[in-house]
């Protein structure tokens, strides 16, 4: 399997999230479950088995992002040298029929936040982008239909 790309930045996060899900979530779960066990019996307890649900699901998130911190590939986005939007880009296009501008950051599947413009190097949009440079029209296919857009900026920051 190939190592899945992130970007710097998306790879101090990830490492900032396990490190507070081992520091503070798990003795925090640890310590509601000895709480809610002294409520006495279990079976009918719900605040036990809600406290072992999510301890359940901090365990299961801490495995993944032992393995993907352990497997990562890291980009060096600043490095970046080129005119052609690859993974890493802050890519700006303007829609043709609309003329309203967008902003994509390409990044890793694990980073990906539509709220905040970060998109996944496989999204259909992050993939119809890929390869093009400054000046090309491109059709992009979403959900709704397609865009035309013309490309307006790439950079790597």
């Amino acid at each position: 399997m190939d190592k899945p790309p992130i970007t710097s930045q998306g790879y101090k996060a990830l490492q900032e999230e396990l490190k507070n899900l081992i520091k503070v979530d798990r003795p925090k779960i640890i310590q509601d479950i000895s709480d809610a066990r002294a409520h006495g019996d279990l079976k009918e307890n719900a605040e036990y088995h809600a406290a072992k649900d999510k301890q359940g699901f901090i365990e299961g998130r801490i495995q993944k992002l032992n393995h993907l911190i352990g497997n990562a590939h890291i980009i060096e986005i600043a490095k970046i040298k080129s005119n052609k939007v690859q993974f890493g880009a802050t890519v700006t296009y303007e829609d043709l029929d609309s003329e309203e501008t967008t902003t994509w950051k390409i990044v890793g599947e694990e980073e990906a936040d539509v709220k905040r413009n970060l998109i996944s190097y496989k999204s259909p949009i992050a993939k119809a982008l890929i390869g093009k440079e400054e000046g090309d029209e491109i059709t992009i296919k979403i959900p709704k239909g397609t865009l035309e857009v013309e490309i307006t900026e790439v950079k790597y920051v």
